[in-house]
């Protein structure tokens, strides 16, 4: 995998004009579940003073009514990314009240699937559409998968890179093309190496015993209230986690952009008999939006997915076929309970490289074979990431994961000596060096460290959990907004409840005209 990645990295360098490399654009998608202090999860409404769920471009919810989702903008800098971020979570804690937000991916105390409220958008049909979509989710998947939270790394490369590359590479092709195929490459290999993100990122080798509603589970038993991996790194990445019953008949391949949108599209028009005996209306009252295998493209939960920013009612697909790809998105990060933010600067720096890695790495199609050699690779490290015993399979031969991850990260050397050109402190390479050790030394990573505190403090997961949730909010709480920031969340906020009762006013289409009509498009 690894061949042609010096080749092309000597051909970038010598290139003119600015560094390609360098520049990149990266964006967090964070989400935390508000609970009541004692650790249940909220059934308050989305409080009205962080604005419209509907319409905020910066604060939202997820599935749950309480499961809030943070999100910056696109940026170039990860400190001042993190700042973003940081002001989000400052402005929530300023309107929440006695609430925590939950520091940990794996919920709090589960009161079973009644006490998760499926999060709503007003009275306009886009609105409506969004929580019937969601209720629909709960009825295909169950609604406790629905509110593990995690955290959603968006990266695109420098916009002046692609036009280096394609020369570099001699294509002399469409340019949108070339740049969707590269997406493409890098998301097979991020899916070959993928592995890596539950080992270095995972952070839930243990749960509460609630979650599982009395389900059996070869998990082991640790105290009277928690389950766990002893070598577990990332359980919400699991068969029990983030991960929904897929139906044998979806299948979505990424060989190229056109195969993809042809995958994607089969699924959300074909219909799939569990879900017809569901229903779609029942006693007057929408359960889902359709019996499709995907009820819309949002369903695919694949870990990585090509993205592309829809206008306005445009489908996700309809804007990757008009457009292309425009970024990546990765979706298998926990949320880090010993980071305030659930990440940090170091984390997205890695990222970036793991990006940039994968985009120029060789990256043949992956058949069937190989397919089912990454899902085993993924389950295996989920739930033994840190066995010294544990061997992993690339290609026709098996691997530890110190041997292939030291591989990976010698190789990503390189990226971090010209990302860190003309910068003294060597950022790229200092982050490099901490997940390097990682890779070495397996009690550096998160989930050995959750597992370290649980056990030294003889505390269950929920009382970790509450720890340090409670450690984080008095965090937030002692370093308010200042005034010229707090003064431009007030004013997103009111905008975007304005913003959802204009929507709401301008309809004029009954909702089941307005949801045939969506479904239609293409």
């Amino acid at each position: 995998m690894i061949k042609h990645l010096e080749e092309r990295l000597q051909s970038l360098s010598r290139s003119p004009g600015p560094a390609p490399l360098v520049g990149g654009k990266t964006g967090i998608e964070k989400e935390s579940l508000r609970v009541t202090i004692d650790g249940k999860i909220s059934q308050k409404s989305h409080p009205s003073e962080l604005g419209s769920p509907l319409t905020h471009p910066h604060i939202t919810t997820d599935y749950s009514e309480a499961l809030l989702e943070f999100i910056t903008p696109p940026l170039d800098d990860p400190t001042e990314q993190l700042a973003f971020l940081r002001d989000c979570h400052r402005f929530a804690y300023q309107q929440m009240d006695d609430e925590l937000l939950w520091a940990t991916s794996m919920p709090c105390i589960v009161g079973g699937e009644a006490s998760i409220p499926i999060a709503r958008y007003g009275d306009s049909n886009v609105g409506r559409m969004k929580n019937i979509y969601r209720r629909g989710l709960g009825y295909r998947y169950g609604r406790l998968m629905q509110v593990i939270a995690g955290v959603h790394f968006n990266y695109s490369p420098p916009d002046h890179f692609w036009s280096v590359f394609q020369e570099c590479e001699k294509d002399s092709g469409d340019k949108r093309n070339f740049v969707s195929n590269s997406y493409f490459a890098l998301i097979r290999n991020l899916r070959r190496v993928g592995w890596l993100i539950p080992y270095l990122f995972g952070a839930s080798p243990a749960i509460c015993k609630s979650f599982l509603e009395g389900r059996t589970s070869s998990l082991k038993v640790l105290g009277g209230h928690s389950f766990y991996e002893p070598y577990g790194t990332s359980l919400r990445m699991s068969e029990i986690g983030y991960k929904n019953k897929t139906p044998a008949s979806l299948h979505v391949g990424y060989d190229n952009l056109n195969n993809y949108l042809r995958d994607l599209t089969e699924a959300i028009t074909t219909r799939h008999p569990e879900y017809d005996e569901i229903g779609v209306q029942v006693d007057g009252e929408y359960r889902q939006l359709n019996a499709n295998v995907l009820q819309i493209e949002n369903e695919f939960y694949g870990i990585t997915r090509p993205k592309q920013v829809p206008q306005a009612g445009e489908k996700l697909i309809t804007a990757l076929r008009r457009r292309g790809v425009a970024y990546v998105e990765l979706r298998a990060l926990d949320v880090n309970p010993f980071l305030p933010l659930g990440i940090d600067e170091n984390q997205i720096r890695f990222l970036e490289m793991l990006m940039l890695f994968c985009l120029l790495c060789e990256s043949l199609p992956i058949g069937d074979k190989e397919d089912a050699i990454i899902e085993a690779n993924q389950v295996a490290v989920a739930h033994r990431g840190r066995d010294p015993e544990l061997v992993l399979h690339d290609g026709g031969r098996t691997r530890t994961v110190r041997e292939w991850g030291g591989e990976i990260l010698a190789a990503m050397g390189l990226l971090a000596e010209m990302l860190d050109t003309d910068q003294a402190e060597r950022p790229y390479g200092q982050a490099l060096k901490q997940f390097d050790d990682a890779i070495a030394e397996p009690e550096l990573t998160p989930s050995a460290r959750v597992l370290a505190e649980m056990q030294e403090n003889q505390e269950p997961f929920f009382r970790f959990a509450m720890r340090t949730s409670l450690s984080h909010r008095d965090r937030f709480l002692g370093c308010p907004l200042d005034p010229a920031q707090d003064a431009f969340f007030q004013n997103l906020s009111v905008r975007s409840l304005d913003q959802q009762r204009d929507i709401e006013a301008d309809d004029k289409l009954s909702f089941e005209e307005y949801l045939n009509d969506y479904l239609a498009r293409t």
